[in-house]
């Protein structure tokens, strides 16, 4: 075994700390965390980070990214397969490639294939380890919101629509305490809520058993103008490895350019690229200048979250991958 490594009982090998890798030294953590939760903007490098250390500590990976869970869309979502083999082996993965491209996928549908993968990999004895941007399911899967599909009741909305303001508010409120007016702000909004508060009634639907989740968060992150130079390098580098024939054959395979808008950023621009709306030139322009609102307004959301009281611990995107894997060990098994 090498000097620079020191071997817990776990097994694990943890890299000694250098003398510039002091960022969690005053961090006191105060749990035992049953899942490791690996997010930031993208094209930040995440998914490399997030696999080395699965493979290092017995992990399996769940993607938090609401596009990798589509077949066939590879490029355009940044699914990166490579970086899931670590020393020439395998890291399991789970949230990807599980649903037909064309599909309408759901943060609904997120929070139970999540909750799926991340009981079957803890009932192995594995640790799970939540990586991507995407954070709203990252909230989802971490706070088990109680998200339910009700279906649309049209006879139902007939004779609601039968009915003035006052009835219909009247009627909501008691089928369900109004803890804030939302619900009731819009005509369209107290149907719907009547709706589904009907439907909660009639089938008493039982909510998800929902394991009691104890995260550690990690951010990886870069300064703003790095982050816009390795978006630019990765748009320019996708497009090179075949991104426009990708979504030529989702086409051919049968999807319409209205449906490839519906998955947003570079399939919705490579749309309006084939479909001869766009040059080469503006695409390229316009889908980049796109790609960077979107890293803001993830960093947007994640500023959020902490403003909500969650920690997350950030690391500089130039640190080397021993080191951010250290950190990381370093407070997840409170060293």
């Amino acid at each position: 075994m090498s000097s620079n490594t020191i071997k817990r009982k776990t097994g694990v090998e943890c890299y000694k700390k250098s003398a510039k890798s002091d960022f969690f030294s005053n961090f006191v953590c105060k749990m035992k965390h049953n899942l490791l939760v690996i997010l930031g903007p993208t094209a930040g490098g995440k998914t490399s980070v997030a696999a080395h250390w699965a493979y290092r500590n017995n992990g399996e990976i769940i993607s938090a990214d609401s596009r990798q869970v589509y077949r066939g869309m590879t490029i355009g979502t940044g699914k990166d397969y490579a970086d899931y083999v670590v020393d020439g082996k395998q890291v399991p993965y789970h949230c990807i490639d599980i649903v037909d491209a064309g599909a309408q996928y759901n943060v609904y549908e997120y929070q139970k294939d999540f909750v799926k993968a991340y009981n079957d990999i803890l009932g192995r004895g594995k640790v799970p380890v939540l990586c991507g941007g995407s954070g709203m399911y990252i909230e989802a899967a971490i706070n088990g919101y109680k998200l339910i599909q009700v279906p649309v009741n049209e006879k139902l909305r007939e004779e609601l629509e039968t009915k003035t303001d006052t009835e219909l508010e009247t009627l909501l409120a008691s089928l369900k305490r109004l803890h804030n007016r939302s619900d009731s702000d819009t005509r369209k909004r107290m149907i719907r809520a009547i709706e589904i508060a009907v439907y909660q009634t009639e089938y008493q639907q039982e909510y998800m058993d929902y394991p009691e989740i104890q995260p550690l968060f990690v951010g990886i992150k870069y300064d703003r103008e790095s982050r816009r130079q390795r978006i630019t390098q990765r748009l320019r580098q996708r497009l090179d490895e075949g991104m426009i024939e990708e979504t030529q054959k989702l086409i051919s395979n049968g999807l319409t350019y209205k449906q490839l808008e519906y998955y947003g950023l570079e399939y919705k621009f490579l749309a309006k690229y084939l479909s001869h709306e766009l040059t080469y030139i503006q695409m390229f322009e316009q889908l980049n200048i796109a790609i960077h609102q979107f890293a803001k307004r993830q960093m947007t959301w994640f500023r959020r979250m902490e403003r909500n009281g969650i920690t997350i611990c950030w690391l500089d995107g130039y640190m080397k991958l021993e080191e951010k894997l250290y950190e990381i060990d370093s407070i997840f098994y409170r060293l």
